[in-house]
């Protein structure tokens, strides 16, 4: 019996210890920038960042290290969107589209075959859309 007890306790012990590894992987942290919004709410940012964050889940291979907002590049980008990209064609108002930038490694894989085995993905792009102030984010165009 007094065996038994000290082989449970040891089988407990490792999957405490390797449940505290597994978690520190899937929560690694990312760098998270947000810079002063004159068109956003913080809440509203972050909210668009999660969304980024529930997406790069399917980037086999990749690991985020960075995400932000920067108004004036975002401001930029959606420009160019509304211009010459989606936004030209799907009918959202500029007021609901936010551009968040990021970088990610990629690694000996190079993701799912697209990226560079081993490299950094600087400057990435996410343009995500919203019908209005109310709906959630979703991302609608990715990339440089």
């Amino acid at each position: 019996m007094k065996n038994q007890k000290l082989i449970f306790f040891f089988c407990l012990l490792i999957v405490v210890v390797f449940s505290s590894f597994l978690y520190k992987h899937l929560t690694d942290k990312v760098e998270v920038r947000i810079e002063k919004s004159n068109q956003f709410t913080e809440d509203e940012i972050n909210t668009a960042i999660k969304t980024v964050k529930e997406r790069f889940k399917y980037f086999k291979g990749c690991q985020l290290t960075d995400i932000w907002y920067s108004e004036k590049e975002s401001n930029a980008i959606t420009e160019d969107y509304m211009k010459y990209g989606r936004g030209s064609e799907n009918g959202v108002k500029e007021k609901n589209v936010i551009v968040l930038l990021s970088n990610f490694t990629v690694d000996s894989s190079g993701g799912d075959g697209s990226f560079e085995p081993n490299s950094t993905q600087s400057d990435w792009s996410w343009t995500l859309i919203r019908d209005s102030k109310n709906d959630k984010w979703q991302v609608d165009s990715w990339g440089y």
